[in-house]
């Protein structure tokens, strides 16, 4: 086995400056975003310099760019389109080791093409699903081969060109790779934050609390199926005693108050949160539903099973979020309302079990998904990257 030399080793071990391009840099109000400040943050953390570069950023705020109609969608979910700008890209990626690229679109596209002029090594991370956007697209849905197209286009607008991919589940990966992305993929969560501890569970013995308050997580729309979450509440032999949060923005808003005012037993809580009072809504609650059709992870499960909350999670072939199961009663085929709404009586029929799960859930999510963790494995991805940028241009 061969020693690595002083200079490889001191290579394996710098702080690193790494641009990170997110077209909506400044909001916490989608998933991605709120991805990229939290690595950022933990980048920083761990003595490494992060340049965030898009609409909001600090230091290198890019303008809006308004697409006729996809932007008003868009907007419903806390997402703007970024402008590209030459003059902006080659003023942020001075001086950087490596870009990071968090979406496809004509932001990500001209990052990717000026940072290749440049010379500098581009990593790209897959956070955009295609079949979230069709489940959010009205009748595009309906097309056929409509989510085949849009991998096909991310591919041809961004990922072909860039060898390191950062994907957040095995799920994930194994999309990419039936519809022929030839990336190497990277898998890793995105984790969860600290400050997401586990809440103080109830005593043995004592029975559920009226009110049951179930909190589920993420954008209001189509594919994360809380239309049925609401159904199966209605349906529940419980359904007297439970309260409903559902955190989040998005086009269903209304829709989901009107159902659940005309369904539910109890007022219902639907909106937005800011992600400050997330962790402490989390521990209010008692039990996390994830109906979801389609997620590449969901952070929002991560961040409940952390602060103690035992999940109930749709199987889906379209989401990841099953993997976080640690038993049978916390999974129900996606799309059932019959089978979600024993579930969730089944955990308010048995609250000893409910605590010590919740226990269980926070103690292996806080072994598995920290941000810190994931960092590092990022870190170690860019570092691959930029050795293989240094070594095509010398073989160049």
């Amino acid at each position: 086995m061969e020693c690595m030399s002083e200079t490889e080793q001191e290579e394996t071990q710098r702080p690193l400056t790494i641009a990170m391009v997110v077209d909506t840099s400044g909001n916490r109000g989608n998933g991605t975003s709120n991805s990229a400040l939290q690595w950022a943050e933990e980048l920083k953390r761990q003595g490494h310099t992060v340049r965030l570069v898009g609409i909001g950023a600090p230091e290198y705020p890019a303008r809006v760019n308004h697409v006729p109609l996809v932007s008003w969608v868009a907007k419903k979910q806390q997402m703007q389109f970024a402008e590209p700008s030459d003059t902006l890209f080659r003023t942020a990626f001075r001086g950087v080791d490596v870009v990071h690229i968090y979406t496809p679109f004509r932001f990500g596209q001209h990052a990717c093409k000026v940072a290749k002029q440049m010379g500098i090594a581009v990593t790209a991370g897959y956070h955009v699903q295609p079949e979230n956007i069709t489940y959010s697209a009205g009748p595009l849905k309906y097309i056929p081969g409509i989510d085949k197209f849009i991998y096909w286009l991310f591919n041809l607008w961004l990922y072909r060109k860039i060898d390191h991919v950062h994907v957040p589940t095995e799920l994930g990966a194994s999309l990419l790779r039936s519809h022929g992305y030839k990336s190497k993929l990277h898998v890793i969560s995105n984790g969860y934050e600290s400050r997401f501890t586990a809440k103080t569970q109830r005593d043995a013995g004592k029975s559920a609390p009226v009110p049951f308050h179930i909190v589920a997580s993420g954008r209001l729309t189509n594919e994360k199926n809380h239309v049925a979450l609401i159904h199966a509440i209605a349906r529940c032999r419980h359904a007297q005693d439970i309260e409903l949060t559902i955190a989040g923005t998005g086009p269903l808003k209304k829709k989901l108050q009107r159902l659940a005012a005309r369904l539910l037993s109890r007022p219902a809580s639907i909106g937005f949160h800011k992600n400050t009072e997330m962790p402490a809504l989390l521990r209010s609650g008692d039990l996390l539903v994830h109906p979801s059709i389609a997620d590449l992870e969901s952070v929002s499960v991560i961040e409940g099973m952390a602060a103690g909350l035992v999940p109930v999670i749709a199987s889906s072939p379209l989401s990841a979020a099953g993997q976080f199961v640690l038993r049978d009663e916390s999974l129900f085929p996606v799309d059932d309302v019959e089978a979600l709404a024993r579930r969730i009586d089944w955990w308010v029929d048995h609250p000893d079990e409910l605590s010590e799960w919740g226990e269980i859930y926070a103690e292996h999510t806080k072994e598995h998904y920290s941000v810190a963790a994931s960092v590092r494995k990022f870190v170690a991805m860019e570092r691959e990257a930029i050795a293989d940028n240094a070594n095509k241009q010398i073989n160049a």
